[in-house]
């Protein structure tokens, strides 16, 4: 058993990663805090989750460092502000805890580039080096023996896993550039009360936003081994609750059938059991997705033209976020990586 605590339990995220640590038969919540937005009080968890009456007796309680090391626990789960991020995980790693961190306070190998995309000043450099970036499809021997880990960023996983076998194979023509077009339901932003999302801003609405700044823009191009240049990411929101569909376009450096592309993301995914590949000219929905731990990944080819556009899909909340959490929990301490999560 594997003893588990939750800072910033009181979000979305918190709330999702606690439904999915409540039934997983390997893991067990013994410390849960607000990362302070939620006075100083303690007070039990179901005051905000409701859906979770009766699921933790332990009281949720405000940000203190200290008590996270005393608790018992063995690993604990951030879903916190970058900022809180950045200040607590020092502490935590003295303390021999092991951590997976669900902001991008720890995403970025580059410490001057925090102050461009994050707005704050990254000082902790040798925790960066050691933080293993966390999509278990693609290193889960790092994950397994990570002190720290990065769980990567809910619209960064829908086009990492996408890309990532292309890529690695060499079969897309750079120079023709790499498109995402991304658009996510509103829970991706947070519970922070926010104009842009009250329900009449969101609606039956559409909306672009962070073009050319959004941030998980640079760990997709750290992950891919993508130039700056070479890349375009739009995201949009979308008036849904949960669920991300992203749309990419790419042209391949020569002639293939579509059989081939397939069979390269089916070799690719073979091993992973949250990835699921549709054949070839059949794509995914967030309907398919949506409240499960599943990446969907589907794609078409013109093959005149070697245009080919993928379509990932998955569940912002889920694999975007606390499942994906879980998943680098059961990596990290040698479950197999569905465990609690199907």
């Amino acid at each position: 058993m594997v003893h588990a605590a939750v800072v910033g339990a009181t979000g979305y995220v918190g709330c999702e990663l606690l439904a999915i640590l409540a039934r997983h038969p390997f893991a067990s919540v013994v410390c849960l805090m607000s990362s302070g937005r939620d006075g100083k009080k303690a007070f039990a968890i179901d005051q905000v989750h409701p859906k979770l009456r009766g699921r933790f007796s332990v009281l949720c309680e405000p940000l203190d460092v200290e008590q996270v090391s005393a608790s018992g626990c063995e690993v604990v789960f951030l879903a916190t502000p970058h900022e809180t991020s950045h200040a607590v995980v020092p502490a935590l790693l003295a303390s021999g805890l092991r951590v997976v961190d669900l902001s991008g306070a720890f995403r970025l190998k580059d410490s001057t580039a925090y102050a461009r995309w994050y707005g704050f000043a990254h000082h902790d450099r040798e925790a960066l080096a050691e933080a293993v970036y966390g999509i278990p499809e693609l290193a889960a021997s790092a994950i397994a023996k990570a002190r720290l880990v990065s769980n990567p960023g809910c619209y960064a996983t829908s086009v990492i896993l996408a890309l990532a076998p292309l890529l690695k194979a060499g079969w897309v023509d750079l120079g023709a550039g790499v498109i995402a077009d991304s658009k996510s339901g509103a829970s991706g932003a947070g519970r922070a009360p926010s104009e842009k999302l009250h329900f009449p801003e969101v609606n039956e609405n559409l909306r672009a936003y962070g073009v050319f700044n959004h941030r998980h823009v640079p760990e997709m191009l750290q992950a891919l081994d993508l130039a700056e240049r070479d890349f375009t990411f739009t995201p949009h929101l979308l008036p849904i609750t949960r669920g991300i569909l992203s749309t990419i376009y790419v042209r391949l450096s020569r002639e293939r059938e579509a059989s081939a592309v397939e069979a390269l993301f089916q070799e690719f995914y073979a091993a992973a059991p949250l990835v699921r590949v549709y054949p070839a000219g059949k794509l995914p929905e967030i309907q398919a997705v949506a409240h499960t731990p599943y990446a969907d990944l589907g794609f078409a080819l013109d093959t005149s033209t070697g245009k080919l556009i993928l379509v990932s899909a998955l569940d912002n909340l889920g694999k975007g976020a606390a499942g994906q959490a879980v998943q680098n929990l059961n990596v990290m301490f040698g479950f197999p990586q569905e465990t609690g999560l199907l």
